[in-house]
């Protein structure tokens, strides 16, 4: 029978405890630590064919539940803080279960991470230091990683890919880490930050969220950022979606704004994609700035975009669906080439204090900002 190894403890454990981790368990149970054992931190180790909600259900604040090599069915959800679920790389993989009746499942998710908000989406319950690491989500009706009312979530070495909305998805929390994750060929952004999906309101203060080191390919947008602030996009390669990188304001107050995104690489995101009611067909665009305030886009290398939308370019200002304008928009040093019908496109005629420095670019809208 394929077992769920009991928790592996610290060598300085007594030789009760030590036994007790190298014994197995029957399949979807978790072996709880011997009375007498001390506290601390355990590894709960789930081989496939075993619960890995069981797992999870049974570590405390601090442990790890770490999945072998293998196709784990279900979704699972993670509600306890400074919990870790960790794979073997892109060699675990967690896909849909139609007969998996859990609420993350019921929600279209793979990874839940999941606090609560009263009617009016205010945070009840904040889930705190959850790792998500080093595995796979795959094929999922909604969002391979979705995570809300969260605070200083990581996920990290995560590879979300062919999921119906997002790869991953961080709604209404703080001091979030995504790093070195690949989200490709998603429904809508390959990693989607924001307030609520489903919900006006005024942006998010992220508290300084960070968005490094992924690798977005194959989604409708790379890389979506509604209605926050205070944080830092970094470092990113978003290339072969639609849109490349999207930072979304409106009328809510406080805006959209107050981030940086800086020294990404944007090419060739010139995949068609249909309009939808709230925006206008996609195709061809690297950055986008709308209904903004205070954006810094700095340092990136912006190429190879083609497009007949209304959004098509390399660096582009636009208002929001709702009239809003861009404001105090810095953009600079970046290096532009072969973007069409513009390298830099400000297309909003309504923005204040928007300065365009030290960009190395051939043909701007309107002239003189290269």
């Amino acid at each position: 029978m394929t077992a769920l190894l009991s928790p592996a403890r610290p060598l300085i454990r007594a030789a009760a405890v030590l036994l007790s981790c190298a014994a197995t368990v029957p399949a979807g149970l978790a072996a709880a630590p011997a009375a007498a054992a001390p506290t601390g931190p355990a590894v709960y180790r789930v081989a496939p064919g075993a619960s890995v909600q069981a797992a999870l259900d049974a570590a405390a604040p601090g442990d790890v539940v770490e999945l072998a090599a293998g196709r784990y069915p279900g979704s699972v959800t993670l509600s306890t803080d400074r919990v870790t679920l960790r794979g073997q790389g892109v060699a675990t993989v967690l896909v849909p279960d139609p007969a998996d009746r859990s609420a993350c499942a019921r929600a279209g998710d793979g990874v839940c991470v999941t606090g609560s908000s009263d009617p009016q989406g205010a945070p009840v319950h904040t889930v705190s230091g959850v790792v998500v690491e080093a595995l796979a989500v795959a094929g999922f009706p909604r969002n391979g990683v979705g995570a809300a009312v969260t605070d200083r979530l990581t996920v990290r070495g995560v590879a979300a890919h062919d999921n119906g909305l997002q790869g991953i998805s961080v709604e209404m929390s703080t001091r979030t880490a995504l790093t070195d994750n690949e989200a490709r060929d998603n429904g809508q952004a390959g990693i989607f930050v924001a307030n609520w999906y489903d919900r006006k309101g005024g942006a998010l203060e992220t508290l300084g969220t960070e968005v490094s080191e992924n690798r977005l390919t194959g989604n409708r947008i790379g890389l979506q950022l509604r209605r926050v602030r205070g944080l830092t996009v970094a470092a990113n390669l978003a290339s072969g979606n639609c849109g490349g990188v999207f930072v979304v304001g409106d009328d809510g107050v406080p805006r959209a704004g107050a981030l940086t995104v800086r020294d990404n690489v944007v090419r060739a995101n010139n995949r068609y994609c249909p309009p939808n009611p709230r925006l206008d067909f996609v195709q061809g665009t690297g950055i986008l700035l709308t209904g903004t305030e205070d954006v810094t886009v700095a340092g990136n290398q912006v190429s190879d975009h083609t497009g007949a939308s209304p959004m098509s370019g390399g660096i582009v200002l636009y208002p929001s669906v709702v009239g809003v304008p861009n404001a105090r928009a810095t953009v600079t040093g970046n290096a532009l080439r072969d973007n069409r019908p513009a390298d830099l496109a400000d297309r909003d005629p309504r923005g204040t204090g928007n300065t365009f420095t030290g960009n190395v670019c051939g043909a701007s809208e309107p002239a003189g900002h290269c």
